[in-house]
């Protein structure tokens, strides 16, 4: 489902499941992942990536949330918590985090991407969509909050309201991501980012901590509750 492979300071997180599609067990084995990282010492950064060509992730398995009975995908009930909390976790993570989008990104996937520091895309393939609107979903207000946080107002419309699907170019050029690759550089690129961002995580405190202080409780940029804290406390804000 996932794989964690650690060289020097860099921790690669692959997402190994086909698609990539969220249930709950796939929320729990990156949330385990994530402890490991946590729990190290000195400078680190973490490097998600798919093993897929084609896809980074493909959102939410409606499959699995339409199944009856055991499911490999989890317990569905305590799915929506979890996955918010685990995309809160992501946003304020104490290392830099990088992404390198190879593929699709749909919904919860784009989130997930959302939620790391850097985002590098594939330039000649491969598409990042809130696809919510397409799917005739309302999207909850602490994704809005997290997308409304990182991205500029009419990039911010454009991908909630209008399920724009975002090449890696026109990603860039909005903000969304801020760098494209060819495929057979991508990860190169992305992996050379996060060695360079490595030792801002040494200290652990100052770095998660700012991250707090940007996107959590009463954010300092905007004195107002941040991404983070809505997506941990997500049941207060129904759509």
């Amino acid at each position: 489902m996932i794989d964690l492979h650690k060289d020097d300071e860099i921790y690669t997180l692959t997402l190994d499941d086909g698609e990539n599609r969220w249930t709950t067990s796939f929320v729990r084995a990156i949330d385990k992942a994530l402890d490991e990282i946590e729990a190290s010492e000195g400078p680190a950064a973490l490097l998600t990536r798919s093993a897929s060509a084609k896809f980074f992730s493909n959102g939410l398995d409606l499959e699995w949330l339409a199944s009856e009975g055991d499911h490999p995908g989890g317990d569905k009930k305590v799915f929506g918590a979890e996955f918010m909390t685990l995309m809160g976790r992501l946003i304020t993570f104490p290392v830099p985090t990088v992404c390198a989008i190879n593929g699709h990104a749909f919904g919860a996937g784009m989130m997930s991407a959302m939620c790391h520091d850097v985002r590098i895309m594939r330039e000649d393939r491969g598409f990042i969509c809130a696809n919510e609107m397409q799917l005739g979903m309302a999207i909850p207000n602490p994704e809005l909050a997290l997308f409304k946080h990182k991205l500029s107002a009419n990039t911010f419309f454009e991908t909630v309201q209008l399920a724009r699907r975002w090449t890696g170019p026109d990603a860039q050029s909005a903000g969304i991501v801020q760098q494209t690759a060819s495929d057979e550089n991508l990860l190169d690129l992305a992996t050379e980012r996060a060695r360079a961002l490595a030792p801002l995580g040494k200290n652990r405190q100052v770095f998660g901590g700012q991250k707090e202080r940007l996107f959590g409780e009463n954010a300092a940029i905007n004195n107002v509750h941040g991404a983070a804290y809505m997506l941990r406390n997500s049941d207060k804000y129904r759509a």
